[in-house]
């Protein structure tokens, strides 16, 4: 029998004895996949049960079904099951992630359902950002159905995003893993970043509402919950994918295969000039908390390396409450480049619609740490150097993101 769920969503909530917030009012909604009720039922079908008038769907990075690949531009239309109008929040350009005023014609209030990483890369919390910012200039409400952080809300890792770097996978100023839920870091927006960058360095005047979990804790990881795993997007298969992403996503600013392609996107790397047994007894010498690295081969069916032979490693998590994913992602990087320096590149071309910073500064949120990597004689003194650099904005953050907290 399946275990039964120890946490409610918001939609859950919701459908419990939340819904008199959407009473008599138009909804859009923003939602994915995964923004599903604890036996697998659609937000939007769920709304509709609840006699709630759904006017429009906005999708983000990936489409309202999911099925689209990285940086792959969505188009709008309808939805195949429901025949609801669908706004696509990810086209060919950056101005298509922001809803036009048209977009939100009629509507009263935008519901957001996104399942999310807990990692600042994730784009669903920044499209939920851009449409907050888009509502509150329409006066639209907002209502935020919360879902947990699937990594837990204690960890906090990594540094902050420098002005002239902010990007897609980087709007805000919060570590690459903020331990915040969707409807904390809304809060977290709508009071404004003081300390950060624009899109959201001041208030947003947005009437905005969170419907809070039950039963969630802040020391709970997603497979505590009882609740289903769905993929919120095509390459986060499972819980261990998960808690890689927050390294393993900085693959993506390098030539290196992060295994697009593969059953285990993120947690398997390589290059077919790589040697995985050196690259893994070079992690393993580094003695990094909480994984264990094992060589292998592999060949990725599409995307980097399609069809050609990759020697690397896959990032095995033993110990969760140790593991420090953004720092071995970066300790990854900094040996491999130091095992092929004439065969590793920096990725130059375009990212997430931008041609210059290149992508690994756009992911790090600076040029530094790719400049420490490059001037360190050893992986081992970058990341020294690295975890010492973002310890006091860890410690900075953690107060700081106190009054967005609701568990």
């Amino acid at each position: 029998m399946p275990q039964k769920p120890s946490v409610w969503t918001g939609l859950d909530a919701l459908g419990a004895d939340r819904a008199s917030v959407l009473a008599g009012r138009r909804v859009g909604v923003l939602c994915h996949p995964a923004s599903v009720t604890a036996d697998l039922t659609h937000v939007v079908d769920r709304l509709i049960q609840l006699g709630v008038q759904v006017l429009r769907l906005f999708g983000p990075e990936h489409g309202v079904r999911g099925e689209a690949q990285d940086m792959a531009g969505v188009e709008g239309g309808r939805d195949p099951r429901t025949g609801i109008p669908v706004t696509s929040l990810y086209g060919s350009a950056f101005e298509s992630l922001t809803p036009t005023e048209s977009d939100l014609d009629g509507i009263d209030v935008l519901v957001v359902d996104l399942q999310d990483i807990g990692s600042r890369f994730y784009t669903y919390v920044w499209t939920m950002g851009l449409a907050m910012k888009a509502a509150a200039a329409k006066r639209v409400a907002v209502v935020v159905l919360d879902r947990p952080n699937p990594l837990g809300g204690l960890a906090i890792e990594g540094g902050t995003v420098s002005c002239g770097y902010e990007s897609f996978v980087g709007l805000g100023s919060v570590p690459v893993r903020h331990g915040l839920t969707i409807g904390e870091i809304s809060r977290l927006i709508a009071a404004g970043m003081p300390w950060g960058t624009p899109p959201f360095d001041r208030p947003l005047d947005v009437d905005l509402t969170v419907v809070a979990m039950r039963g969630w804790r802040r020391d709970m990881t997603f497979d505590h919950t009882g609740l289903p795993w769905v993929l919120p997007s095509p390459n986060m298969p499972t819980l261990d994918t998960a808690f890689v992403y927050p390294g393993m996503c900085l693959v993506e600013g390098t030539n290196l295969s992060e295994g697009r392609g593969l059953t285990r996107p993120f947690e398997m790397v390589g290059a077919p000039f790589l040697d995985g047994d050196r690259l893994a007894r070079d992690l393993a010498a580094l003695e990094l908390s909480g994984t264990r690295f094992r060589p292998l081969s592999f060949r990725p069916t599409f995307h980097k390396f399609g069809g050609q032979s990759c020697g690397g490693l896959q990032v095995h998590v033993t110990d969760r409450t140790t593991f420090r994913p953004h720092l071995t992602g970066l300790a990854l990087l900094a040996a491999a480049r130091a095992q092929a320096p004439d065969e590793f590149r920096w990725r130059t071309e375009p990212y997430e619609f931008i041609s210059h910073p290149i992508a690994i500064d756009l992911l790090n949120g600076t040029d530094a740490i790719r400049l420490a990597i490059e001037a360190a004689a050893t992986p081992g003194d970058a990341i020294g150097e690295l975890a010492a650099r973002f310890a006091p904005f860890e410690r900075e953050f953690a107060e700081r993101r106190r009054p967005a907290l609701l568990y």
